[in-house]
């Protein structure tokens, strides 16, 4: 991943709040963050209209506070000694939810062509099946790739500020010929092709890697 390699320059804003929480249970932060990202996904699909643009700026700030409960509730349950096994089940199975909703939010509404919006979503659930599933089959876990989850949040929450402010610019569209493409769809589009092809590319590695066990 490209920004997931990064996470530890995170920490600085997670410890202190991870240290003040040590003593809730992380599950209920990973509850927090999957509703938040339930209410992104509302708040981009009801976003099209007019009267409720504003709604970019808001769902893009609730991503990032989701994005900030997803990273948090590791830290927390590793200060409090309370990392396991179900906490990281729960925590995987909640981000392909949040994934869902979020992306989802934007691939069902008017600003994006459902099958564009199809696409992405494959592509966003098969980036992450192909790393868990390389360590299930025994093979390292994988977070090579373009589009890894980190990217996916930072990307959801830079491109809705970037549809609003175009829309107040007067360019809600780029106009391709006889195409006009929203912003918040060229962000699908880098969904469904980069996350295709990190998927594809993840499939190899770890072929390869399980090859050379034999």
């Amino acid at each position: 991943m490209v920004l997931d390699g990064q996470r530890k320059r995170a920490d600085f804003a997670l410890m202190p709040v991870a240290k003040r929480l040590i003593n809730v249970n992380p599950n209920m932060i990973s509850w927090v963050g999957l509703i938040l990202a339930f209410l992104a996904g509302l708040l981009f699909f009801f976003s099209f209209e007019e009267e409720r643009h504003y709604f970019l700026l808001v769902g893009a700030a609730v991503v990032l506070v989701s994005g900030y409960f997803d990273a948090l509730d590791g830290k927390v349950a590793k200060l409090a000694g309370k990392a396991s096994n179900k906490g990281d089940y729960l925590d995987h199975v909640f981000d392909r939810y949040a994934d869902i909703f979020m992306i989802g939010g934007v691939a069902v509404s008017a600003w994006c062509n459902p099958y564009i919006g199809m696409l992405a979503l494959v592509g966003v659930l098969l980036t992450s099946y192909m790393g868990t599933q390389a360590q299930a089959v025994g093979a390292p876990r994988l977070y090579a790739g373009l589009l890894g989850r980190a990217d996916r949040v930072v990307l959801s929450t830079v491109f809705p500020i970037i549809q609003f402010i175009m829309i107040l610019a007067g360019y809600t569209y780029i106009e391709i010929g006889d195409y006009s493409i929203s912003w918040l769809e060229i962000m699908m589009i880098w969904f469904a092709v980069v996350g295709n092809l990190t998927a594809v590319q993840r499939g190899i590695v770890t072929w390869r890697n399980l090859s050379k066990d034999k």
